[in-house]
């Protein structure tokens, strides 16, 4: 049986942690072959090698083990090894972490890679570590762009009323409705079906996500917005983390570094072919639109969910980064 429920750990109270993990389990949300996938094995596949084989593993793909923020609540208690996450849920458990989903924060690619590898987000592992979970790596998804299936949007006021799904994250739905949208928070294994029945208008996620989900079959309409750089993050169970040893430790962070730069590489390549990708499955795709009059709406509205809680220094700090 597949040890979806932590057999795991119990196994390294009783017998010790090098003998135990014959079967770590590695959740996520999206399909085997995704960015995620592909960072999950990665992480897998170089953990057995750094153990040579005492730790080996199986993915959790398209939300077998619930949402995300079920996922991240498992690790919490237990019930979970690892989950490779959106940062979207994580903000209801490490508020500092909102500061990383603000809108407009990041100016490329480049510089949102730069930030989490060094200082700044080792930091906020370092905040994560202090909320009953373990931050491995920063990895990713890629710069958000809203899709949907009424209309093209090509400023603020082509969103006006349309419903749109958003992850549970407060800073998200600011930044939508200061841009005139319904922003409708939704767990992510629910998303295709409320497209298909119209329980919502569109949704937004990158590149990445979209493809990887086939939302061409419930979506007409993508503009590439780049509105919020995703980062990902692969978590750890603290309870599972606690009883390593200090060089097991080290494997398993070896392995989440591994993970990232494999997810990472795979955003690429999917950045590069998914233009045509969803093209070619019929949606209508708008790549050049004034970012500008999104950009003053959804900082206006959304920035203010964490500087009034947190200060502006954080932010202040990743905008000057160079």
């Amino acid at each position: 049986m597949k040890h979806y429920i932590f057999g795991a750990i119990s196994a390294i109270a009783l017998m010790g942690a090098a003998q135990a993990q014959d079967n770590l389990v590695i959740g996520h949300s999206l399909s085997p072959t995704s960015h995620y996938g592909v960072g999950a094995q990665a992480f897998l596949d170089t953990l057995a090698e750094l153990s040579d084989g005492a730790f080996t593993g199986e993915q959790a793909p398209a939300g077998q083990l619930g949402g995300e923020r079920d996922m991240i609540e498992g690790l919490q208690i237990g019930s979970l090894d690892l989950v490779i996450t959106s940062t979207g849920p994580l903000g209801n458990f490490v508020p500092e972490v909102l500061a990383i989903d603000l809108p407009f924060l990041f100016r490329d690619y480049d510089h949102a890679r730069r930030v989490l590898d060094g200082e700044i987000g080792q930091e906020l592992l370092d905040a994560i570590g202090e909320n009953d979970l373990v931050g491995l790596a920063w990895t990713e998804n890629g710069f958000r762009h809203v899709t949907n299936s009424q209309r093209p949007v090509t400023s603020p006021a082509d969103l006006s009323g349309l419903k749109l799904r958003t992850m549970e994250n407060a800073v998200h739905m600011a930044a939508f409705e200061g841009m005139g949208a319904a922003p409708t928070p939704m767990a992510f294994p629910e998303v295709f079906g409320a497209l298909q029945q119209g329980v919502v208008d569109g949704q937004e996620n990158p590149i990445t996500v979209i493809t990887a989900s086939r939302f061409w079959e419930v979506q007409g309409y993508v503009t590439l917005t780049g509105h919020v750089y995703s980062p990902a993050i692969v978590l750890a169970s603290p309870i599972l983390f606690d009883s390593l040893t200090e060089e097991q430790q080290g494997w398993f962070r070896e392995a989440a570094a591994a993970s990232a730069a494999a997810t990472r590489a795979e955003v690429d390549r999917l950045e590069a072919e998914g233009v045509a990708l969803m093209r070619e499955n019929g949606m209508e795709v708008i790549t050049e639109i004034d970012r500008a009059p999104f950009q003053a709406l959804a900082a206006e509205a959304a920035w203010p969910v964490y500087t009034d809680r947190f200060g502006s220094e954080l932010i202040e700090r990743i905008v000057a980064f160079e």
